[in-house]
């Protein structure tokens, strides 16, 4: 197993993307610390490892929060000794404000998008240091890459904040064996309401995507679950984009 005896906290793991690769680490081998606002859903998914015969443990977490976030870690390494993995998973998406100038609705995505992966790569890289180093790989999106003319701003500004935090980051820790990589999907249905709901955007997005489809949460978490495993022992301040040749264009 790819992740054997390693311990993982993965924010917005309750569904989606972040749930995918709460299963997919525990089925490699990891503790898996479901970290979550929404507990009825994160509690399912803790579950769901542990009955496919992982170990899990579900902490409910506001990435907002510094004050959550130095909770989230100490429950990490009081239930499993450690920490070696962090996967800066949630976000807010860019539909959520559909004023593109309103103030608020910048200030929201910001402190979820970016603030949020500082406060836990702030908190994760304290205990990494401990024992010699460790994984983090922060989600970003495609759009952290270019412009588009659909919701707010602040989503390609939050996840291009992403991008270049992860660079920077890695250089800094790199010396200290910490390796930090971020993860760009390109249009996932799971993601977005609007995809399912319209099959006119559907359409638009799937043209724009070379290999004409969008993709599947299983395929983002296996190259999370990489960049997270030795395989990667060689891979840092890069970026891994998982598009369909969405950029590509």
């Amino acid at each position: 197993m790819r992740l054997e005896n390693k311990v993982a906290i993965i924010t917005g793991a309750a569904r989606g993307m972040g749930a995918e690769e709460a299963r997919l680490f525990g089925r490699e081998g990891a503790g898996v610390v479901v970290a979550d606002m929404n507990e009825e859903d994160g509690k399912k998914v803790e579950s769901q490892i542990a009955e496919a015969g992982g170990r899990a443990l579900f902490v409910q977490n506001d990435v907002t929060s510094e004050e959550s976030w130095r909770s989230l870690v100490q429950q990490t390494v009081a239930n499993f000794g450690r920490l070696d993995i962090l996967v800066n998973n949630a976000g807010l998406s860019s539909g959520l404000v559909s004023d593109p100038l309103d103030t608020d609705g910048w200030r929201r995505i910001m402190d979820v998008n970016a603030t949020g992966v500082f406060l836990g790569t702030k908190y994760a890289i304290q205990e990494m240091l401990k024992t010699g180093g460790g994984s983090i790989v922060n989600i970003s999106s495609i759009m952290g890459f270019v412009g588009g003319e659909g919701g707010h701003p602040a989503y390609h500004a939050s996840k291009g904040a992403v991008r270049i935090f992860t660079k920077a980051i890695a250089v800094k820790y790199g010396p200290q064996g910490i390796r930090v990589n971020s993860v760009h999907p390109g249009f996932m249905p799971p993601m977005q309401s609007s995809l399912r709901s319209d099959p006119a955007m559907r359409e638009q997005h799937v043209a724009l995507t070379p290999l004409r489809r969008t993709g599947e949460t299983i395929e983002v978490a296996n190259g999370v679950l990489f960049l997270a495993s030795d395989d990667a022992s060689f891979i840092t301040g890069t970026e891994l984009v998982i598009d369909g040749g969405y950029i590509a264009r």
